[in-house]
């Protein structure tokens, strides 16, 4: 059975490789969208629309996984190779925290700038660090946009935790439409690793996709399905 998960539907996928599996009573890993990227609703939705297309370096973190890539709002919510990867980590009711300057003592550097620079704004001290369509988004919502010398030590630390700790919620994904990978499938405990062969039905065969296997971003999860059909094919 090599006819993958329910990823791109469009392409053909459909559900029939977890329909054979049950029929011979094998164990799912129930199914969710990975590689994908989420969407938001409401004041979050509004902010990402307004920077669909801008791009940051970032590290992006959520239930024990963080990636160091980009993030790229949508109109929809937020992408780019961070969201993508963390999407598979990401549990429904789970906030994103999201590191923008990442390895950078911002606190440190806005103390130096005000004690350089005292009359020049906040924003655009963070400019020069930041996009400036997000710093002056930032600014209608969390951000004061102040001289730097009219800054409190407190005033400082919140900007500081703001931007290297950033968090939204998002709403859920754009599902399996758009998701590059499946993830869950059939238990890779009831398969023997070496051959792909159900333990208990001999002669049926799971690879690819079909199996409780997700790679990350990268030729991963290809790979994971050449492996897996090569095993397979000596046995078979």
């Amino acid at each position: 059975v090599a006819t993958g998960g329910l990823s791109i539907p469009q392409m053909g996928a459909t559900g029939f490789t977890y329909a054979v599996a049950q029929q011979f009573g094998l164990g799912i890993v129930p199914t969710r969208p990975g590689l994908v990227p989420f969407t938001t609703s409401s004041r979050a939705l509004e902010f990402c629309k307004r920077l669909a297309g801008v791009s940051i370096p970032c590290i992006a973190s959520c239930n024990g996984a963080s990636f160091a890539e980009n993030l790229l709002f949508t109109h929809k919510g937020i992408s780019g190779p961070a969201m993508l990867q963390l999407s598979s980590y990401w549990q429904r009711g789970e906030q994103v925290h999201i590191d923008t300057l990442p390895g950078f003592d911002l606190l440190t550097h806005l103390k130096e700038q005000q004690s350089a620079r005292p009359k020049a704004e906040l924003q655009t001290i963070l400019s020069a660090l930041l996009p400036r369509s997000f710093v002056e988004a930032m600014g209608e919502t969390s951000i004061p946009n102040q001289a730097m010398g009219q800054l409190s030590a407190k005033d400082m630390i919140t900007v500081a935790h703001t931007l290297k700790d950033w968090t939204i919620l998002p709403n859920g994904t754009e599902g399996y439409r758009k998701a590059e990978v499946t993830v869950g499938g059939v238990d890779t405990t009831v398969l023997s690793s070496k051959t792909m062969e159900a333990v208990e039905v001999p002669g049926l065969f799971l690879i690819g996709e079909a199996v409780d296997v997700t790679g990350p971003l990268g030729g991963y999860n290809f790979q994971w399905a050449w492996a897996s059909g090569y095993c397979a094919g000596q046995y078979v």
